[in-house]
Parts: C-alpha cells; sequence; structure tokens
C-alpha cells in the first residue's frame, strides 16, 4: 500500500467544531506537528481555524501538506441554507484542493421514522450543490447523530447515492465490525478516517469518550486495524487515509508524539 497517502487532521490536537477558546492550539503549531510526523495532509478543522481564503494557500504550502477534505455539519432534515458547505467548498477553491472531500455528517436531533424521508431528501440537496462546485462529497457516520449504526448507515445508502467516509472508530464505538463493513460497503467507501478506540469507551458517552481519551493511538484500542488495512488494501481504490484521534485541546506536546507514533505504527504496517 505504498501508494497510499496518509493525512492527519486538526481534530487530533483539539481544535473541532466542538472545541472554543485560548486552549486550543494555534494552528499553525498544529500544521507543523502534523508535517513533522511525517503526514503529506491534512484537514480543515472548523472552517477559518486554518486561515481564510486569502491566507489558506501559503499556509499550506509553507508546510508542504495538502487539504484533503472537510468536515460540513447540517441539520439535513430541517430547512437549510448551504452557507456552510459553501464555505468549505469556497476554501477548497482557494487552496486548489479540487480533489478534497466535503464530509458532510447529520447535525440534526435523533428523532423519529417520519424524519427519514426528510433526512434522505436534506442528504441529497448537499451531495448535489457539491457536486455542481466540482467537488465529491461523502456521508461520515457519527457517534451521537442520527446515522450511527451499521443498520443506520445502511439507511442512509438507501436514501441517497452519497458515497461513504468510513470511520473506524465511531463505527466500532457504534457496535459495528469496521473490517465487515469495508467488505460490505466497499462499493459506495469513497474516503477513509482511521481511528481506534478503548473497548470499555463503548460504556461512555460521547463527551467523556473525547474526556476520557477513549480515541487512543493506533493498535492499542479494540479496532482489529491490521485486518482492517489488508481489506483496504484488497479494495485498491482509495488515494488518501486520514489519520484521527479525537481529543480535547490542552495538551499539544503530548499529542505531537501521539501522532508521530500513530505514522511510525502505520509505516511498521507497510503504509
Amino acid at each position: 500500500m505504498k501508494s497510499l497517502r496518509v493525512a492527519n487532521a486538526p481534530v487530533s490536537f483539539g481544535a473541532f467544531e466542538a472545541t472554543r477558546g485560548p486552549e486550543v492550539p494555534a494552528a499553525e503549531d498544529v500544521l507543523a506537528a502534523i508535517a513533522a510526523g511525517g503526514y503529506e495532509g491534512t484537514e480543515l478543522g472548523p472552517p477559518g481555524y486554518l486561515g481564510n481564503s486569502k491566507t489558506l494557500p501559503a499556509t499550506l504550502a509553507r508546510h508542504g501538506l495538502v487539504l484533503t477534505g472537510g468536515y460540513v455539519p447540517i441539520a439535513f432534515t430541517e430547512p437549510h441554507r448551504l452557507d456552510e458547505l459553501d464555505l468549505v467548498l469556497d476554501l477548497f477553491e482557494a487552496a486548489g484542493a479540487s480533489a478534497a472531500r466535503p464530509v458532510l455528517a447529520d447535525a440534526g436531533p435523533r428523532t423519529g421514522e417520519a424524519d427519514w424521508r426528510r433526512l434522505g431528501e436534506g442528504v441529497r440537496r448537499a451531495a448535489e450543490h457539491a457536486r455542481s462546485r466540482g467537488f465529491s462529497p461523502v456521508f461520515h457516520h457519527h457517534v451521537g447523530t442520527r446515522i450511527e449504526t451499521p443498520a443506520e448507515v445502511e439507511r442512509l445508502l438507501e436514501l441517497s447515492d452519497v458515497a461513504l467516509l468510513l470511520d473506524s472508530g465511531h463505527l466500532a464505538l457504534a457496535g459495528g465490525d469496521p473490517v465487515s463493513a469495508l467488505r460490505d460497503w466497499r462499493s459506495r467507501i469513497d474516503y477513509v478516517h482511521l481511528k481506534d478506540v478503548r473497548a470499555e469507551a463503548t460504556a461512555w458517552s460521547l463527551a467523556d469518550v473525547w474526556r476520557r481519551g477513549g480515541f487512543c493511538e493506533l493498535g492499542v484500542g479494540m479496532v482489529d486495524l491490521v485486518a482492517f488495512l489488508h481489506e483496504l488494501e484488497s479494495s485498491g481504490h482509495l488515494d488518501w487515509i486520514v489519520v484521527e484521534q479525537d481529543a480535547l485541546p490542552g495538551d499539544l506536546a503530548g499529542a505531537r508524539e501521539s501522532q508521530a507514533r500513530n505514522r511510525d505504527w502505520l509505516a511498521a504496517h507497510g503504509i
């Protein structure tokens, strides 16, 4: 799998949509740590975190990193505009990142059966909008959202033609088998978040998973990542994988060391 390129993301350093304030590390420090750890790319983090349309290209170039994707939470079942999606796509365009993936995720409440039709309509509308601007969207199943369990992912795949982002840690946390998911959803998977999670975290709330370090270094948790990588190799159609170790901010030095060890773990397994 030498042709598979590896990225990281600001979420591994505590910078994501749920975190704000002075404890979040500076973007320059995060990008420097990602580059020093041996990664070739990064995700966007919250829009504006890495810079605006004018500054982002130079910032990425300074660290030698490619922009691979950006997370876009949308309440799909509610009347909504696509301003947040357009903001991310504008940043992709400014960075010349034509292959970057808009990562769609549901930000609505977990409600009843009647909302599934509207969810599908909202996802299709957002996906079509991204495609109209020349980008290939993916959908991120995520613990704490409406699309969390394997059954919910299956339902989403039936309701839309959007490609899937497979997150090994979030799927395991929701009771799924990431290796089987790679096999079963192979034709729909277009992007991967490589993540490990501690077995005991399945009994925690998502807030506690972040707070107590439930997302752990690669090879330490309950995900069979060796089998996952073997299955990924057999698919042969992905360009990037993104290592993520979702964490709350506060220990930049520790996060830097963890992400360097994660990259070393992948290198030891042929990536």
